[in-house]
């Protein structure tokens, strides 16, 4: 992995985790916690679409769009822990 490709992966995490935080009317949990959160969301995302048998397409619009699926579920599921 070159550093390219880790930049990439980082700006697409903070991409994926800011929309996450728009969607879930919060602030998102800051630029570090953004980008965890969207990198682990495109792991979940890409789960979640392949148990239903999609495909979001390929290229930075898929990938945009499986990483911010995921970190949603897992900004709602972070939230439903914090009530608790």
């Amino acid at each position: 992995m070159n550093i390219t490709s880790v930049l990439s992966l980082l700006a697409l995490g903070a991409v994926a985790g800011w929309l996450a935080g728009l969607i879930t009317r919060g602030g998102g949990l800051g630029l570090l916690g953004n980008i965890v959160l969207g990198i682990a969301g495109s792991l979940l995302g890409g789960y979640l679409f392949g148990l239903l048998g999609l495909r979001p397409g390929g290229g930075w619009a898929g990938s945009l769009l499986s990483a911010t699926v995921g970190a949603v579920a897992l900004l709602y599921l972070i939230r439903l822990i914090k009530r608790a």
